[in-house]
């Protein structure tokens, strides 16, 4: 009896060894299924799909998984609209005001000026004698802007308005509220 354990102990010992140590060969799927997926770089060509690009456009209506879907569409009509709606989840805080100054001197000051009062570099350009700009950016210091909601100088600045560009793509949501908090309060 000694004998036969001894020798399934032997045999069993044998048969598992493993020398190829990269595979456990515990797979019931074959050599073709995502086992052994191959991976492509990604702007390496791609037989799979119709374009030969390993990497593809988003599907349409993608969102990703940090964002919220922005609610309005039209940037005149819906803007008072998303002044009543919109609350701005941050405080004027040292640093909620340090990071809107930051993002305003990025986005906006080449524009509005770093004071805030439409006097930005761009709006100095002239081009054969035209000025590339020829109507003035908003003075943001201004009472009026004061006056405006929080919601509807966010949409201005996720929309755009008039010849302003939206800037929804390029800012992250707490960005532009942050930016909201600095024009109405760190603007003098």
């Amino acid at each position: 009896m000694k004998r036969l354990i001894l020798l399934l102990l032997v045999v069993t010992g044998f048969t598992s060894c493993n020398h190829e140590q990269e595979k456990t060969y515990w797979d019931y799927m074959g050599d073709f299924d995502m086992y052994y997926s191959k991976a492509y770089e990604s702007y390496s060509p791609n037989k799979y799909f119709k374009d030969g690009k390993t990497l593809q456009k988003p599907v349409a209506g993608t969102v990703s998984r940090e964002s919220t879907p922005y609610p309005f569409k039209d940037k005149f009509a819906d803007k008072a609209k998303a002044g009543q709606l919109l609350k701005n989840p941050f405080q004027p805080t040292k640093e909620n005001l340090e990071r809107g100054k930051e993002k305003y001197n990025i986005y906006c000051a080449v524009c509005h000026g770093k004071s805030g009062k439409g006097d930005g570099h761009l709006t100095k350009l002239v081009k054969n004698g035209k000025k590339l700009y020829p109507a003035p950016p908003a003075d943001l210091t201004a009472g009026y802007i004061k006056a405006k909601p929080d919601g509807e100088i966010f949409h201005v600045i996720t929309m755009g308005s008039a010849i302003m560009g939206a800037h929804g793509s390029q800012i992250k949501s707490d960005d532009r509220w942050k930016i909201v908090l600095y024009v109405k309060n760190g603007l003098k």
